[in-house]
C-alpha cells in the first residue's frame, strides 16, 4: 500500500505539470490563430490544449486525489492521512478557484498559485512515502523458556 501511495502521490504531481503544459498549449495555439486572422470569441470552441486541461483537471486529477485518500487511511504511513487530506483540499479548492475564475478571472491567478501548492504537497507526500522505513518484521508472541 505504500508504494500505491507513493505512485498515487506522484501521479497527481504529474498530472499538475501536465496541466501547466496544456494550458499553455491550448493558449499559445489562440494566439496563434488570432495572429492568423481568426477570432477567439464565446463562440469559439475550445482547442486541444484547452480541453485537455479541463479534462484532466476535472477528472483525472481529482480520481487520484480520492484514491490517494483512501489509500492513505491503509498504507501506514506516519503523517500519510494528513498529507493526502492537503492534496485533497487543495485539489477541490483548485477546482473551486477554477470555476469563481470563470465569472472574475483575477481569480486565475489564484487558480495558478494553488496549482504551485498542488504539485509541491503531493511531490512532499509520495517523498515521504518514499523515505518511510520498512515496518518491523512481526515478533514471535511464544514466550521463550
Amino acid at each position: 500500500m505504500k508504494s500505491t501511495y507513493r505512485v498515487l502521490a506522484q501521479l497527481i504531481a504529474i498530472g499538475v505539470l501536465l496541466q501547466a503544459m496544456t494550458i499553455a498549449l491550448g493558449w499559445f495555439m489562440v494566439l496563434k490563430d488570432v495572429d492568423g486572422g481568426a477570432v477567439f470569441d464565446k463562440n469559439t470552441d475550445f482547442n486541444f490544449g484547452q480541453v485537455a486541461h479541463g479534462m484532466i483537471g476535472l477528472i483525472a486529477i481529482p480520481l487520484l486525489a480520492i484514491l490517494l485518500l483512501i489509500v492513505s487511511f491503509f498504507a501506514g504511513i506516519a503523517g500519510g492521512v494528513k498529507w493526502a487530506a492537503i492534496v485533497f483540499g487543495l485539489v477541490v479548492l483548485q477546482i473551486a478557484l477554477a470555476f469563481v475564475a470563470w465569472g472574475a478571472p483575477v481569480i486565475g491567478a489564484l487558480h495558478g498559485a494553488n496549482a504551485l501548492a498542488l504539485i509541491a504537497v503531493a511531490g512532499m507526500a509520495g517523498k515521504r512515502a518514499a523515505n518511510q522505513p520498512a515496518a518491523a518484521a512481526p515478533t514471535s508472541t511464544e514466550a521463550t523458556i
